[in-house]
């Protein structure tokens, strides 16, 4: 939490910030933080790649196909979600898998992705 003192707000609704919410908001780094999370998903493939990897756990030439991209796309997006934390590989001989990392963080944004999938476009209402 943020215990910053704030300035007394331009416009007076009645309303104290500082007793309202300005206690309890959370610092800029926090959000910065999340903006990232938001940015590593903001792409439709990862996305989905993501999606895909927390029901499974697969080769990139096994994701591609599945994806419909090539192998130099889908490793370009596997160390996009690497670096942030959503994915872990293991190897095995020469090849190696990928699925979501077993975290706080990729559950909720599974879950999150679940239910905003079911939300904007159900598939059975198509």
């Amino acid at each position: 939490m943020n215990n910053a003192s704030y300035p007394s707000l331009p416009h007076d609704h009645g309303q104290s910030f500082e007793k309202e919410v300005g206690h309890c908001m959370p610092p800029s780094e926090n959000f910065r933080t999340l903006a990232d999370i938001y940015k590593e998903l903001g792409d439709e493939s990862r996305l989905r790649i993501f999606w895909l990897l927390c029901h499974c756990e697969e080769c990139v030439i096994n994701i591609s196909s599945m994806v419909d991209m090539s192998s130099p796309a889908v490793s370009h997006h596997l160390r996009q979600l690497k670096s942030g934390g959503l994915i872990e590989s293991r190897r095995r001989g020469k090849e190696v898998y990928y699925k979501a990392a077993d975290t706080d963080k990729t559950r909720l944004l599974h879950s999150m992705i679940e239910s905003m999938m079911e939300i904007a476009c159900p598939w059975g209402k198509q």
